[in-house]
C-alpha cells in the first residue's frame, strides 16, 4: 500500500491515516464503526488506494479522488467524486442523485452493508480515474 498523505502543508502535521483514526475514535458510536468498516472495504477493494485528509474529512484516492467519507448526526455519507459516471447495478447510490457528477450513499444506524457491491463500486471508480 502506498504511504498515505495528509494534504496538510504544515511540517509535523499528523498523517491522513492518523487523522482518520482520530475521527473514527472521536465519533465513538455506530458512525465510527461504520466509517471504519467502509475504510477497510475500500482498502480491500483497492490495495493501492491512498488515504488523504481534505476538507476535514477522509478522502480515498487512486489517480484522482474515489470518494470522501463524512459523518453526520444520523448518517455516514460516502460521496463518490464521479459517481454519476459509475455503473451501480446494485443500487447503492441513495443520495445526491440529481447531480451531474457526484453520487453518494447514506448509511444509517442498523443498515446492512453490501460489501461486494461497495467493493465493485470502489474498483469502478478507480478504473474510471485511471482511464
Amino acid at each position: 500500500m502506498k504511504k498515505p498523505t495528509s494534504g496538510a502543508k504544515a511540517a509535523g502535521a499528523a498523517s491522513a491515516s492518523q487523522l482518520i483514526d482520530e475521527r473514527i475514535a472521536e465519533l465513538g458510536d455506530w458512525r465510527g464503526e461504520m466509517l471504519a468498516r467502509i475504510r477497510r472495504l475500500i482498502q480491500q477493494a483497492d490495495p493501492d488506494v491512498v488515504e488523504e485528509w481534505k476538507w476535514r474529512v477522509p478522502v480515498w484516492s487512486h489517480a484522482g479522488i474515489i470518494c470522501t467519507g463524512e459523518a453526520y448526526k444520523k448518517a455516514v455519507k460516502l460521496t463518490f467524486a464521479k459517481g454519476a459516471s459509475l455503473p451501480d447495478p446494485s443500487g447503492l447510490f441513495n443520495s445526491s442523485l440529481d447531480g451531474n457528477v457526484r453520487r453518494a450513499i447514506d448509511f444509517h444506524e442498523g443498515d446492512t452493508l453490501d460489501e461486494k457491491a461497495l467493493k465493485a463500486l470502489v474498483l469502478a471508480a478507480a478504473d474510471l480515474n485511471r482511464s
